[in-house]
């Protein structure tokens, strides 16, 4: 193979985002050679837009086709697994916006299915993996620069959305059709980073409260508690319902602490270690001497393209995966656990399972008061959405 052939399955915001950068070259050994969407009025819009790329109205044509060496998979949530599935069947590789899928249940069977294909590729599409960032501080935590790890907080309530946002699509903000609400929508990438810097937490007890701000059935305001095999604890808190937002992720240990907000991070670099001038400084209002240090980062990094480009190097020439398929159930593992504590209003263990989740989410199925929304569903530019968060 000396050039991966793309095809995008969902041309809705974010595969339309795809086509567009594949379309115009960006990503050094790809193209864009077949779009699928089953809603007749998107092709029509794709055939527009993009007269020489070939179009399906199902994904299994377009598996079949033999035209794609790659799909990203563009679709509402329940269907990231099952067409994933389908794809890695057909032979063709895989990177799936997020989330990974809206129960563990499901997604295990998908990894099951991609370690049985060792010879093709499951990416996911986590594009805040790239931002200088978030990068600055797994290294700095992974490589010991705080010492012990005491706590991670993430405030992250900028998301602010219009009941006319949920009423943009019959699938958004229902149980049957989304499967959550912020947790699963707007927090995949923050819950993967959470974990992906300060590792999976053991347990998890949290309140998501379900159509607080909004006119919908699913969590739009949440508070969770973490605990970790360390001993360190962690709260997130997120929301759609708050004007103005916050987004502030801070990690403190025993060297110092961080704090990300903005273009800038803010390391305070104890010159001692404070769990041993605890018990050694005989003053008793003493601190540890510290410095300040800023880094400041004037862009989010490639972004989604820059998940495409590793992905497509990955295939060509063997480059590690930044975001591998198989971690895509961490943060999502997460989700679910905070939703499923906030059902019991009890603590939830991590790992699990997923049954029990998955019966919860059954019985919200069942029982949604949610009638099909007729709405004319709308594709609007996302392209400065994702740089900063």
């Amino acid at each position: 193979m000396d050039k991966v052939r793309f095809g995008i399955i969902g041309f809705g915001n974010m595969g339309g985002g795809h086509c567009s950068y594949l379309s115009k070259g960006k990503i050094e050994g790809a193209e864009l050679t077949a779009i699928c969407d089953i809603k007749p009025a998107k092709l029509e819009a794709a055939k527009e837009k993009y007269p020489n790329v070939a179009l399906f109205d199902n994904h299994m044509d377009l598996l079949k086709s033999g035209l794609v060496d790659a799909v990203i998979i563009a679709v509402p949530h329940y269907f990231h697994t099952t067409i994933g599935i389908d794809a890695l069947n057909a032979g063709v590789n895989i990177i799936s916006e997020k989330p990974a899928g809206v129960y563990t249940k499901a997604v295990e069977e998908l990894i099951a299915v991609a370690k049985s294909k060792p010879e093709l590729t499951y990416g996911m599409m986590f594009n805040q993996r790239t931002n200088p960032m978030y990068q600055k501080m797994r290294e700095m935590v992974q490589g010991g620069e705080l010492g012990d790890l005491y706590r991670c907080v993430w405030i992250i309530t900028d998301w602010f959305r219009t009941q006319s946002y949920y009423d943009s699509g019959d699938w958004r903000a229902t149980w049957s059709g989304e499967g959550g609400g912020v947790l699963l929508n707007q927090c995949p990438h923050q819950l993967d980073l959470w974990q992906w810097i300060f590792g999976m937490p053991t347990r998890i007890h949290a309140f998501c409260h379900e159509g607080k701000f909004h006119n919908i059935e699913v969590e739009d305001d949440v508070t969770a508690y973490a605990e970790y095999a360390n001993g360190a604890s962690g709260v997130f808190i997120t929301t759609t319902g708050e004007a103005p937002g916050t987004n502030r992720l801070e990690i403190t240990g025993s060297l110092g602490k961080l704090v990300a907000e903005g273009k800038t991070l803010t390391f305070w670099k104890n010159k001692e270690d404070c769990g041993k001038f605890c018990h050694s400084c005989e003053g008793g209002f003493n601190v540890p001497e510290r410095e300040k240090i800023e880094f400041n980062f004037e862009n989010g990094g490639p972004q989604h393209e820059g998940i495409t480009q590793n992905f497509t190097d990955h295939l060509l020439k063997g480059t590690p995966l930044l975001a591998e398929g198989c971690e895509g159930i961490n943060g999502l593992s997460i989700s679910n656990a905070m939703m499923l504590s906030s059902w019991k209003n009890d603590w939830v263990d991590l790992p699990n399972d997923g049954e029990e989740f998955w019966a919860e989410l059954q019985k919200k199925i069942a029982n949604s008061k949610v009638e099909k929304k007729n709405v004319e569903e709308k594709i609007v530019d996302l392209s400065d959405t994702y740089t900063s968060k």
